[in-house]
């Protein structure tokens, strides 16, 4: 799976595919990667505003 289309999923842009296999472990794991992507990313934001101050 590419890179890009995960990072979608995990952000909701993208409907996830059905033919995958469900695990409570495996949506954990969704979880946390999507928490991290979203902090990193306001993390970029908040650093790209003080850097162009």
């Amino acid at each position: 799976m590419g890179i890009l289309k995960q990072i979608s999923e995990y952000l909701f842009l993208r409907k996830k595919d059905p033919n995958r296999p469900k695990s409570k472990w495996i949506g954990y794991m969704h979880g946390i990667n999507r928490l991290s992507l979203i902090i990193f990313i306001i993390c970029l934001i908040i650093l790209a505003i003080k850097l162009l101050r």
